[in-house]
């Protein structure tokens, strides 16, 4: 084999990585994409004074109908292969279930809520949008990664373009907000890095991993919708149909997606997709609620953009391009990236 057609494989190869990668990539973005519609969804379809059992319609049931697929998927699987059947945790994956589901949703919606409730939205935003930095600074100590000082930047730059984006002149701060905002941040951000860390089970699919952690969050998140909300509000049908889309579309399908891309891709690439919640959330409000966007506003959306894509390349002295790891290396997610947040005050 001469020289020329080794190169030829060779670019072929990297293509078909490339390929693979930036295919997988845009189908994780849709999570928090999705994830994005969660404020129009919970202002205008569902009761108000009511966010915690939003999230916990959104993670419980979908977490248990997750759980029933998964043991239907892994049956079919063992009689194909002749291998046993695995729909539950086993051994050590009962609290591991429970600590990534309690950090990445059953913990995260309180805080989130608490930032949103105690805060202007666009501040709360904010504050989430410094997810993606702390999972790059996670990242070294849990999986051994080298600090990328480009990420940093890139990961601030977000967090000024969604800033600009959603802040209003007239945001206030308020200290227990704050402290609830960034413990929302870093909350979903060790959650997300442990999952990468511990990967899945053999055996087991994304599937049935989501089903775990959601089931787990949802749980925790029983007692803490009680005490604070008390019952569930009345539901009629256009509530009926937006607890439907937070939890089949917005939860089990999702969280479906955008754990498997945590197994598959880098952490720190995936976690700065998360933008793309805001983002989507501000364009919602220019399309479909008849909000405008100013110049500034434009500029910081082009940059968080900008910061989304950057987040993508893979840091300076790693130039070999592979492909996604195999399905079942890994396998969860950090809960929304900032939904619902209160007003995104996008051009009041």
């Amino acid at each position: 084999m001469d020289t020329t057609t080794l190169r030829q494989g060779r670019r072929q190869g990297r293509t078909a990585a490339l390929t693979a990668v930036a295919a997988l990539t845009a189908v994780t973005a849709l999570a928090p994409m999705v994830w994005g519609t969660t404020y129009f969804v919970t202002t205008e379809m569902l009761p108000a004074g009511h966010p915690l059992f939003a999230g916990l319609a959104r993670a419980l049931p979908a977490g248990l109908v997750a759980v029933a697929i998964g043991a239907a998927l892994s049956r079919a699987t063992a009689a194909r292969n002749g291998s046993a059947a695995r729909a539950l945790p086993r051994s050590a994956w009962w609290w591991k279930s429970a600590v990534l589901g309690t950090l990445n949703i059953g913990l995260f919606f309180p805080m989130l809520f608490i930032s949103a409730e105690r805060l202007p939205g666009g501040v709360a935003a904010t504050l989430g949008a410094v997810g993606p930095l702390f999972v790059a600074l996670l990242a070294v100590p849990v999986l051994r990664e080298r600090l990328s000082v480009r990420r940093v930047a890139w990961g601030v730059a977000g967090v000024v373009g969604v800033g600009l984006v959603v802040l209003g002149p007239g945001a206030r701060l308020d200290a227990a907000g704050v402290l609830a905002g960034l413990a929302g941040a870093v909350s979903m951000a060790l959650g997300v890095t442990l999952t990468k860390r511990w990967g899945r089970p053999e055996g087991v699919g994304p599937v049935s991993a989501a089903g775990w952690q959601l089931t787990a969050g949802g749980l925790f998140l029983v007692p803490v919708t009680l005490v604070a909300e008390g019952l569930p509000p009345a539901i009629d049908g256009r509530a009926a149909l937006g607890y439907l889309w937070l939890g089949l579309v917005g939860g089990l399908i999702a969280y479906v997606l955008w754990f498997r891309g945590i197994g598959r891709l880098p952490v720190t690439s995936v976690a700065f997709l998360a933008p793309l919640s805001p983002m989507v959330a501000a364009a919602i409000g220019v399309g479909v609620l008849g909000e405008s966007l100013s110049g500034i506003q434009v500029a910081g959306f082009a940059l968080a953009l900008a910061a989304v894509l950057a987040g993508q390349l893979p840091p300076r002295g790693r130039r070999a391009v592979s492909a996604p790891v195999p399905a079942g290396v890994g396998a969860s997610a950090p809960a929304p990236a900032l939904a619902p947040i209160q007003r995104l005050q996008v051009a009041r």
